[in-house]
């Protein structure tokens, strides 16, 4: 249950896009008080303590808020879905476990200044192709969420992942031994059942309690996307255009993924698809589910991948020039081009802060995982010849284009260097888990009322 909730904590807002891994689920060894058994006539206008974490307070209406945002995230991904006391009790837990490691982080010195949130809040909304401002009034206005809670969860968020980082995803090594076992336990004989997959996911949402002719006018959506689906259109162009799945601003794709992280719907109405085959429209309490085979394999690493040929400007805040002004200047220059008025590469020659600028902003031919992820992502949303919004990442501010894909052999070394990531991943995981359980076990959590929804 535990890794259905990893992506609930801040990105449940329909906006954000800053995904990260939550904590994950540690059984308390610390002494707790017998709840108090709640009546039907004891419901509250106030909010109340439910929890104590190191005598920190644990409130009713942060749980309401967390439990209403982890149901419609489990609703829109499809699949059997937990009860309400399930998941109750997994944010309880996913609270707790964060409150212990937040006041971990304060004993360490782990710090998040205003500017770090005011820069993390740009990113989101530049990823959303928004402005500052415009990103905040459509919190307000579409996901009914106030800015100042925001900031505190953007706030909460960056120290988690500064504390994990610096605690132990920094201290993960991989040693060749390891790369060596993970290609022996992935091969077929040894692992018959490793499917991995990348789908891509187009979701027309069935309102709860729509009408006949509701249902009938959104399969008929649904249809359509197939249609064009089967037709060759670009998954992203639909996902952006017909979808109500958070991962349609990421180009309508989940990633490569192991069979047993999805939905057991999606995995039984592709698995015996070969790759650019179309299922759906597939119904789930969620609505209608449309799934392109984007990759497929069988866990491991493959001999061919897809690499992608780029360019990029890149603008690096400082003192003389902001982040938002940056993004402003970008968007610019991206209207010249689209106008006819510049180049792409006579502009990443004359502005680029990147060693590619002397190349008009040429990154070669890279393979998946040579970029930070927020790169990437927005870079394998682009079909050829499109330039990409501003992109925020930890470098600076870019505009990307991309030329062209192919279909690239991997030579014995680069496939090794591709384990070497997904081991380094794996253990990155397992050490979280271990620290967690750690940080989870020393808290003093007190659970002084059930809370009241």
């Amino acid at each position: 249950m535990t890794d259905r909730l990893i992506s609930l904590r801040l990105t449940g807002m329909a906006l954000a896009v800053l995904l990260a891994a939550g904590p994950v689920h540690a059984q308390s060894q610390a002494t707790r008080a017998a709840p108090v058994p709640a009546s039907p006539s004891a419901a509250r206008t106030a909010d109340f303590i439910v929890a104590l974490v190191n005598s920190e307070p644990v409130t009713n209406s942060e749980i309401r808020r967390r439990v209403q945002r982890a149901a419609q995230q489990l609703a829109q991904r499809g699949g059997p879905q937990p009860t309400r006391d399930q998941i109750i009790a997994e944010v309880m837990e996913l609270v707790i476990t964060e409150r212990a490691q937040l006041q971990h982080a304060v004993d360490v010195g782990v710090r998040v200044s205003d500017g770090d949130v005011d820069e993390a809040e740009r990113a989101v909304a530049a990823q959303n192709q928004l402005s500052r401002e415009d990103f905040r009034r459509r919190l307000v206005q579409d996901a009914g969420t106030d800015v100042a809670q925001f900031r505190t969860e953007l706030r909460r968020e960056l120290t988690l992942q500064r504390l994990q980082e610096r605690e132990v995803i920094s201290k993960v090594t991989v040693s060749e031994a390891d790369i060596d076992n993970h290609l022996r336990d992935q091969r077929p004989a040894s692992n018959p059942n490793a499917l991995e997959l990348n789908l891509g996911h187009v979701l027309v949402a069935v309102p709860e309690g729509a009408s006949e002719a509701q249902v009938q006018a959104l399969k008929a959506k649904a249809d359509e996307a197939v249609r064009r689906a089967r037709a060759g259109e670009d998954i992203a162009v639909l996902a952006r255009e017909l979808s109500d799945a958070p991962e349609r601003t990421r180009g309508g794709t989940f990633g490569m993924r192991p069979a047993s992280r999805l939905p057991e719907l999606f995995v039984n109405g592709v698995q015996n698809l070969p790759v650019g085959a179309v299922a759906g429209p597939l119904r789930s309490p969620a609505g209608f589910h449309v799934l392109k085979v984007v990759e497929k394999r069988t866990a491991g690493v493959d001999a061919t991948v897809t690499q992608t040929r780029a360019r990029h400007i890149l603008l690096r805040p400082s003192a003389q020039l902001s982040q938002a002004q940056a993004i402003e200047r970008l968007n610019g220059w991206r209207q010249q081009m689209a106008a006819g008025q510049a180049r792409f590469e006579d502009l990443a020659r004359e502005h680029s802060a990147d060693g590619s600028a002397a190349g008009g902003g040429e990154l070669g031919w890279a393979s998946p995982g040579q970029f930070v992820p927020e790169f990437e992502q927005a870079m394998d949303a682009l079909r050829p010849g499109e330039v990409s919004p501003p992109v925020v990442s930890r470098f600076g501010v870019h505009l990307i284009r991309v030329d062209e894909r192919r279909q690239q052999a991997l030579s014995q070394r680069d496939q090794r260097e591709a384990v070497r990531n997904i081991v380094r991943e794996k253990k990155a995981t397992e050490a979280l888990e271990l620290w967690a359980r750690d940080i989870r076990a020393r808290a003093y959590v007190e659970i002084r009322e059930e809370p009241q929804l």
